[in-house]
């Protein structure tokens, strides 16, 4: 009897015990109840939805459909909901369920996405597995105050001769290239990316709206030249909703802007934003939202401006970082006064103009110089190229007005004929292969030696090989000089007379080699 009692007693202390445990874990456990909020959607269009049933959703948050398929509210009506859908609507019908997800549109940022392929809500185009990001952000943030933001000093050289001495653009700037389809707008930009190699900056190529093979090229080019180990590409193609192409330059910003937070400098190129003007206004109609001008909705200025803004030079409490913005934007038949490229040019820092009178003359790239600008000008320049380039900019633009004028007229005097030859040698050195970038003291050579008059008695024909020659020459004779001109020291008198002595020799050697060549029957190489 007293053996059952304790053993009675036993299993009530464990019972006792076991009870009490539940208690504390209950007591510790508290659910997390949260309201599922679902609505149904009433209308399917192309790249659009209107639902109703969750009035307490707020402007720019994610929607999830059936299949997993995202939308973004747009219009917040009384009685419904215009929605932005960011995929297929092939399978939505009315009557579907739709989903608040809370959050609104935000994009995986972080080191994990620097050579990878993405779609502008951050899933992977790549074939490679979802990217791993431990941070996400919005894509629509505010813009810089202007008491965060420093000057925009510091170079972003493009490799390109005529930009770099013209029309320099600064690390923090915006400068907008312009110009009807297939001028080379693209490959411009193609060319500062390729031009970054082992400069420290991440860049982001954004394509909105470009063919699928256009996009597939850009990217195998990057990857042969090895530029995708500093670069990231968000993808919103054309066959992709409208949707995805008119978040994809905002996803693309948020991106940089980590990096720029971080204190790095970012290059960001969005090609093209007529496209994403486009998309955004078949959205806008499609949710009957009034049209303006050229039916582009009333706030497409601010579409752009609220992009662009973002683009910056921070201060130094904030990390010191730089995005720099390249937008591309298409003329049709030269009309740079229509509606968007007014409005870009208005926003931006200056811009590229591309003709398609120089491309069709293969005068590539077909920068137009009187037609371009920077606004931030020689104050991102090397000190070296500001003793080159103001009297370069200026004979160029004089020469062009020369030359339009001297089609009229027959009877030309001496200066007018040695100011247009001197043009004609000038436009020929601007010509650069694509793929072909120039360090500083290869372009500083070259210009230093056709402002010092060394090409002024070459033929046209003979401008090509000859500056190759000078290249090569001044970078074997005189490494010292080249690596000042890097380090952006002034180029001083005895440095530019001993670059144009260099020059000359190597041109008066050619033209002896080639005389020697002819005399003996080789042919020249």
């Amino acid at each position: 009897m007293i053996a059952m009692q304790d053993e009675q007693a036993s299993l009530n202390s464990i019972l006792n015990e076991t009870f009490d445990l539940f208690d504390e874990v209950m007591a510790d456990h508290a659910d997390d109840l949260k309201p599922l909020e679902i609505g149904t959607v009433t209308y399917v269009g192309r790249g659009i939805a209107r639902i109703k049933g969750v009035l307490d959703t707020q402007s720019e948050e994610l929607l999830q459909f059936p299949g997993h398929r995202l939308g973004l509210a747009f219009n917040l009506d009384p009685e419904e909901i215009g929605v932005i859908l960011l995929d297929d609507s092939d399978e939505l019908q009315a009557g579907d369920e739709v989903r608040r997800t809370g959050r609104v549109l935000d994009i995986p940022v972080g080191d994990e996405m620097i050579g990878r392929v993405i779609d502008p809500v951050g899933r992977p185009l790549d074939g490679h597995a979802p990217v791993r990001a431990v941070e996400r952000r919005p894509c629509e943030q505010e813009s810089p105050a202007i008491m965060d933001r420093l000057p925009v000093t510091v170079p972003l050289q493009t490799g390109i001769k005529v930009i770099d001495a013209l029309i320099p653009i600064g690390r923090g700037q915006r400068e907008l290239i312009l110009g009807d389809r297939q001028t080379g707008k693209t490959a411009i930009a193609i060319d500062t990316i390729l031009n970054q190699h082992d400069k420290d900056v991440i860049c982001i190529y954004c394509a909105i709206g470009q063919r699928n093979s256009a996009v597939a090229k850009v990217i195998a080019e990057l990857r042969e030249r090895g530029a995708m180990k500093y670069c990231i590409v968000v993808v919103g193609e054309n066959d992709a909703p409208p949707g995805l192409q008119f978040i994809a330059p905002y996803s693309a910003t948020t991106i940089g802007e980590y990096f720029m937070e971080q204190g790095r400098d970012v290059l960001i190129v969005y090609d093209d934003l007529t496209s994403h003007a486009r998309a955004y206004r078949e959205l806008s109609l499609l949710l009957r939202r009034p049209p303006g001008r050229e039916a582009f909705p009333g706030d497409i200025f601010y579409l752009h401006s609220r992009l662009l803004e973002r683009s910056t030079h921070l201060n130094k409490e904030l990390g010191g970082g730089s995005l720099t913005a390249l937008p591309i934007a298409e003329t049709e038949a030269q009309n740079v006064s229509a509606y968007i490229p007014t409005n870009l040019i208005s926003i931006t820092d200056g811009q590229i103009y591309l003709s398609p009178d120089l491309f069709q003359k293969s005068i590539l790239p077909a920068v137009d110089v009187g037609r371009s600008v920077s606004r931030v000008g020689g104050k991102t320049q090397l000190t070296a190229y500001r003793a080159v380039a103001g009297d370069l900019r200026l004979s160029y633009s004089q020469f062009e007005e020369l030359e339009a004028f001297s089609r009229f007229s027959s009877r030309l005097d001496e200066e007018t004929r040695s100011t247009l030859e001197r043009g004609r040698r000038v436009r020929e050195l601007f010509k650069q292969p694509q793929f072909e970038s120039l360090t500083v003291p290869e372009q500083l050579a070259v210009l230093v030696a056709v402002a010092g008059g060394v090409f002024d008695k070459l033929p046209i024909q003979r401008i090509r090989e000859t500056e190759i020659l000078v290249r090569v020459t001044v970078q074997e004779r005189h490494p010292e000089i080249c690596e000042q001109l890097l380090a952006g020291e002034k180029l001083t008198d005895e440095d530019r007379n001993m670059l144009v002595e260099t020059a000359i020799e190597a041109v008066d050697h050619d033209k002896k080699k080639g005389i020697a060549n002819a005399v003996t029957g080789i042919p020249e190489t």
